[in-house]
């Protein structure tokens, strides 16, 4: 597979492109016009990133692999007009039919984004929240794996400026040391849920921060567990859908919400080409939920797996 490499200072974003070929016409009633943005990982060449493409490209769609940095998964005032670049990169490559995806901090990344671009007209938002999280880094300062910026920067910015975001209820070091601690409480790898819950008790979502998801056209794939250990991913997708319902004329959307699942909302198949042996143990290792309820969890995804196609075949037909 012949791929191609952008960078920050050539090309105004750090991404992989990977095309479909002659699996595009297989698929794509358009010929070979439908193209993701793909966020996952830390690197657009990392496994995460290169299972992921792999999985979209078996339907046909090219795909542009993409992050903030190099090996960087933090995310402190990272540029929405990156995301800009990669449309234009994708258009001029003949691609008119260009959506997005993300897990996680990248799924609040793939909403946000939708939200300023109407060129994408699909959104695939796993595991997200419905706000712009406040700046964090994974620098190990202190030995803290993560540990949030001064409390003025923001996950994202816009022509220069640090979006409104939702602050984070600690500073370095005490955010780290709460995450660490519900995790261990928990029996979870990572947990952060309380620091979220407590965060948004003491920093309601202002209207600023919160992601504008009735600008977002075209259709909106919603993924989600209620036993998501980092946040309340489906608490956030009840209120992102309550705002849609109340705004005729936005974007259509499946809400894909289950009672297990864990943040790791992976298409089955999808987490299979990341982990073709052991997929589900991973799952089991990294959460409790995974290990109590691995048949209930290993079936979430199944059904992500089947929706997902669906949705991704309608968007590729036009409909």
């Amino acid at each position: 597979m012949k791929t191609q490499k952008y960078s920050i200072k050539k090309d105004g974003f750090y991404g992989l492109y990977f095309p479909a070929g002659k699996k595009a016409k297989k698929h794509d009633s358009a010929g070979a016009k439908s193209a993701m943005i793909l966020m996952l990982g830390d690197s657009p060449e990392d496994t995460l990133a290169k299972a992921g493409a792999k999985w979209f490209l078996k339907h046909g769609i090219s795909v542009m692999t993409m992050s903030p940095e190099k090996k960087d998964y933090g995310h402190h005032n990272y540029p929405l007009e990156r995301i800009g670049a990669a449309i234009r990169v994708l258009q001029d490559k003949g691609h008119t039919n260009i959506g997005i995806a993300g897990l996680s901090t990248t799924g609040m990344v793939a909403l946000t984004a939708a939200s300023f671009y109407p060129e994408l007209s699909l959104t695939i938002a796993m595991s997200a929240s419905d706000f712009v999280m406040e700046g964090f880094y994974q620098d190990n300062l202190d030995g803290a794996h993560e540990r949030p910026g001064d409390g003025t920067e923001s996950s994202l910015s816009w022509k220069g400026e640090p979006l409104p975001f939702l602050q984070y209820a600690y500073r370095h070091p005490e955010y780290w040391e709460k995450i660490s601690a519900e995790s261990k409480a928990t029996g979870n790898m990572v947990a952060a849920r309380g620091m979220f819950d407590e965060s948004e008790r003491r920093n309601p979502v202002s209207e600023d921060a919160r992601i504008k998801v009735e600008n977002i056209k075209g259709h909106i794939v919603f993924i989600g567990a209620e036993d998501d250990a980092l946040w309340d991913t489906c608490k956030y997708t009840r209120r992102m859908v309550e705002v849609l319902q109340k705004n005729p004329g936005s974007a259509t959307f499946d809400a894909l919400l289950y009672e297990h699942g864990t943040h790791f909302a992976f298409p089955e198949s999808m987490l299979k080409m990341m982990l073709p042996v052991g997929s589900g143990l991973l799952v089991s290792f990294m959460f409790r939920a995974g290990k109590e309820h691995p048949s209930e969890c290993r079936q979430t995804r199944i059904d992500i797996d089947n929706r997902l196609r669906q949705a991704i075949r309608a968007w590729q037909a036009g409909v």
